[in-house]
């Protein structure tokens, strides 16, 4: 009896995780009559193909590109900055616990209230804020802790051992990171990278002050939910979940072939 009342509480639990993703599915298969709620008018794939036009008040295309090539560059720079963070973490060095607060401290202050202050120093600064400057900085000031604190969960499992007997066979710093360290931390790199985008590529808050005159995708879909009233907001939300699907499957498949090699 208890394993039944379980399972029945693990299906409500499913359902009402992905319940709202099915409902959205559902309606953006709908042909050129289809409505925003249910019933369903007819079946077919013109929302979907309705996503790549031109809307009434912007562009999912566009704004894709500029959440995408965004994303992509938070990704490297969340990488580069949180590993090498994190490396000199190791030792103690002065000043390090009040450097580790301060990294910290961005995950705590509201988001809204970080995108207003970057906002107002590029003002004082007589520099234009926009989506791939300013939004840069916004979005780093999220995945780059995320990515720090995992970094030194990793860090703090490693084996010292391996890179001092790599020195003792006359390996330098560089070659030790390259050929011992690097494959080692390898997956943790590939979930933090995947992690990254996720943070930014849905992020709405920090960039709402400080994306200038062009939108990210977020903020593209928040200014056209008052505007447009199509399933074409449905067949969107479809193809980002599949978009998102591949990404994960991409970033699995980058791991399997690396280390096979």
């Amino acid at each position: 009896m208890t394993s039944i009342l379980l399972a029945i509480f693990f299906g409500l639990f499913v359902l009402f995780l992905y319940g709202p993703m099915l409902a959205i599915f559902t309606l953006s298969l709908q042909g050129p009559d289809g409505a925003l709620t249910f019933p369903l008018r007819s079946f077919g794939f013109y929302w979907l193909g309705q996503v790549f036009q031109e809307q009434r008040v912007g562009s999912f295309v566009d704004s894709f590109q500029r959440s995408f090539g965004l994303g992509v560059v938070v990704v490297a720079v969340t990488l580069i900055v949180s590993v090498m963070a994190s490396m000199a973490f190791r030792s103690q060095f002065k000043g390090s616990k009040a450097l580790f607060y301060l990294t910290i401290s961005s995950l705590v202050v509201p988001g809204v209230l970080i995108s207003l202050g970057i906002g107002i120093s590029f003002q004082v600064l007589g520099i234009q804020t926009n989506w791939f400057s300013s939004g840069l900085g916004a979005h780093l000031t999220w995945t780059v802790p995320f990515a720090f604190l995992i970094m030194l969960g990793v860090f703090n499992r490693f084996n010292p051992f391996y890179e001092e007997a790599a020195k003792d066979l006359g390996a330098d710093d560089a070659n030790t990171f390259k050929e011992v360290v690097f494959p080692l931390i390898f997956p943790s790199l590939i979930g933090i990278a995947l992690l990254s985008f996720t943070l930014s590529y849905d992020e709405f808050i920090r960039t709402s002050l400080v994306s200038g005159q062009k939108n990210t995708l977020p903020l593209e879909i928040f200014g056209m939910t008052t505007n447009v009233t199509s399933p074409a907001l449905y067949a969107l939300g479809t193809l980002t979940t599949l978009f998102s699907v591949a990404m994960i499957g991409a970033g699995f498949g980058a791991y399997k072939f690396l280390s096979r090699q």
